[in-house]
């Protein structure tokens, strides 16, 4: 008997999780596998940040923080949204949490209620769509392709908002596709959104330093928007922090008010340790990181040379993040090594049982007709895991 609430049974499991699981498992058994399905840099955290953490045990933070977090990592956040993008949030406008997951969660569950619409401009991370499920919500997705680089357009938006829109989701530079709105794009979009008073915008800006061409700019910052933007950010990509896992927001102060009684009902203040760490973070340089986002972009030109060579795959070149969304439909309908090939998951399958290779199925992303490729790896393997798939393919 399934005594589980619906709300556990409904919820699906994250796609990118359980593709590392499924390759972990084939490694304890002795296969040799290339996993390109996690995005998890794979640098470890500076030495500058790691000390920070050291000296703050030292120091005994070692007991409960503010729910919200440490004020003195609110005013670095402070700083760093005035910095970088040009936006003015007051401590009481910041909310510090458990990563910029549970950030969004808190921004959902605040705000959408049994039956509101939130608007997912399709490719899409994975958890947005489980996480408004999780509140009840509907996602409807807005679709783009390959071919207007996987970015909506003002005429798509204006057509999918309606009186139940409650939310906007966009995630520039963009996990799964590395597309990044340029600031432009950005402003046509704000256009639209101005004329409905009803509607409010969640702006995911975790890999904003992670661009190749341009920088990447907040939606926040377009007119009109301030008020109806929640910034989300975080470490754990541009820092290779991961594991720390801290996030945060800047919002409208109600907003930030409901996200604090929200956090302190399910997990209470993030990490002590790392909020310490985060602070040494955010005041260095960005120039910090510069070597991390130099070697990304190394690996962009690598990937995307070697994959556009490869039969079937239509690609396009993103411009951040570490990801490459390629378009696999060729396959659809085909055989490979006596394998039917009916979708993108029997591809990314395909992909992990006969080149040894992880990747995932583009369609928890919203986006069927591709598989999603993380480049957080070396070039060496890079090489190797994309000469597989030649081979699997080509065979």
């Amino acid at each position: 008997m399934n005594n589980l609430s619906d709300r556990i049974n409904n919820l699906p499991i994250s796609e990118t999780l359980a593709m590392a699981a499924r390759a972990r498992e084939l490694r304890e058994k002795g296969r040799d596998i290339i996993s390109l399905s996690l995005g998890e840099p794979d640098f470890y955290t500076p030495d500058f940040v790691k000390e920070a953490a050291i000296k703050a045990i030292h120091e005994n933070y070692s007991t409960y923080s503010p729910v919200d977090g440490y004020l003195e990592l609110k005013q670095a956040i402070a700083r760093k949204f005035k910095r970088d993008n040009n936006l003015e949030y007051s401590p009481k406008q910041i909310v510090i949490s458990t990563g910029a997951k549970q950030s969004i969660a808190n921004v959902v569950l605040a705000l959408v209620n049994p039956g509101d619409e939130v608007l997912l401009p399709a490719p899409y991370w994975v958890s947005y769509d489980a996480i408004v499920r999780l509140a009840e919500g509907i996602p409807v997705p807005i679709y783009a392709t390959i071919d207007s680089d996987f970015k909506i357009t003002p005429e798509q938006l204006e057509a999918a908002i309606t009186p139940k829109t409650k939310l906007v989701f966009f995630n520039s530079p963009s996990n799964p596709s590395g597309m990044v709105y340029s600031k432009e794009e950005y402003e046509a979009l704000a256009k639209v959104i101005a004329k409905h008073n009803h509607v409010y915008v969640i702006s995911d800006e975790i890999y904003e330093h992670i661009t190749f061409e341009g920088t990447c700019f907040s939606f926040a910052a377009s007119d009109g928007m301030y008020e109806r933007t929640v910034t989300i950010n975080g470490v754990s990509k541009s820092f290779a922090m991961t594991g720390w896992r801290i996030g945060y927001i800047g919002a409208p102060e109600w907003i930030a008010k409901a996200c604090n009684k929200m956090q302190g009902q399910i997990t209470s203040g993030p990490n002590s340790i790392a909020q310490r760490a985060v602070i040494a973070a955010l005041d260095a340089p960005i120039s910090s990181i510069q070597y991390m986002v130099d070697e990304f972009h190394k690996r962009r030109d690598l990937v995307y040379n070697l994959i556009s060579g490869l039969k079937g795959f239509k690609v396009s070149k993103p411009n951040g993040a570490f990801y490459v969304l390629p378009n696999i439909a060729y396959y659809f309908g085909k055989e490979l090594k006596g394998k039917k090939i009916n979708n993108a998951l029997d591809f990314s399958m395909f992909l992990l049982d006969e080149a040894n290779v992880a990747t995932v199925s583009g369609e928890a992303f919203g986006a069927p007709n591709c598989i999603r490729i993380s480049y957080a790896a070396s070039q060496e393997v890079l090489i190797e895991a994309i000469a597989r798939i030649k081979m699997a393919i080509e065979s």
